[in-house]
């Protein structure tokens, strides 16, 4: 049986998009529907928010001297600090389903230049953040 991809059932999609408004539009309410990983969507979205010091701090070493955040576009800027807080916060996920994850959702959003490159961004923080906390 096929089931079709919808992006609002992707919990990381909705996550975005609930930090995305925060982030950038701080007049933003926070609410969280239900939703099947309703208590996974909140977790996440939550805990970026209230670390987001740590993860701009983590994310300024890890990212190297080429890159810098605030010059990276708002949405990979999102992506990153959340992708960030999962490496960081929820070590029983892999990288690579972190990854994975991050990257589907961003299919709805990005075209697939713009995919490769954040794959590469994810990568070597993940790598990076996982080899200094081990």
């Amino acid at each position: 049986m096929k089931t079709n991809f919808n992006p609002k059932n992707n919990p990381r999609v909705i996550i975005i998009q609930k930090l995305y408004g925060k982030f950038y539009n701080n007049d933003e309410q926070l609410t969280f529907p239900k939703h099947r990983f309703k208590k996974f969507i909140k977790d996440i979205v939550s805990g970026t928010i209230e670390r987001n010091d740590v993860i701009l701090e983590e994310l300024d070493k890890n990212l190297g001297e080429e890159f810098t955040l605030n010059n990276l576009d708002k949405l990979f800027q999102v992506i990153l600090k959340s992708a960030t807080y999962e490496f960081l916060y929820k070590p029983n996920l892999s990288i690579k389903i972190i990854i994975k994850e991050y990257l589907n959702a961003s299919n709805f959003f990005l075209d697939d230049g713009q995919t490769k490159y954040l794959n590469a961004l994810l990568d070597n923080v993940g790598k990076k953040l996982r080899s200094s906390n081990a």
